[in-house]
């Protein structure tokens, strides 16, 4: 009983820490713009070779958050920078899509 107790309550206080281990906001601009190259790949509005490139950059935003979260929560100057980054991806995903270059 005494152990269950121990467990209830560590759990209870690592709520708060957990709860700053996710980035919701983040995470759902990720994955809208992972779709928008997954559909720019089906349609053929990307060449391998920029798909490619966005992958990269996709990549280099998931590592910044990783970074960002290490220390258990995102200052507003990390979040900036991530959000930053998500901006440039965001333009250079709609660019690519439309620069009149199709996959063969």
């Amino acid at each position: 009983m005494k152990k269950l107790l121990t467990v209830a309550v560590l759990g209870a206080l690592s709520l708060p820490a957990f709860a700053q281990m996710t980035t919701p906001q983040i995470d759902q601009r990720q994955d809208r713009q992972e779709r928008r190259i997954e559909q720019g790949v089906r349609s053929g509005e990307l060449t391998p070779r920029e798909t490619a490139r966005l992958e990269r950059g996709q990549a280099r935003i998931r590592e910044m958050e990783r970074r960002a979260l290490a220390d258990g929560h995102i200052s507003r100057r990390e979040r900036a920078a991530i959000d930053r980054e998500q901006d440039k991806q965001n333009q250079l995903i709609a660019r690519l899509k439309h620069n009149d270059r199709a996959r063969n």
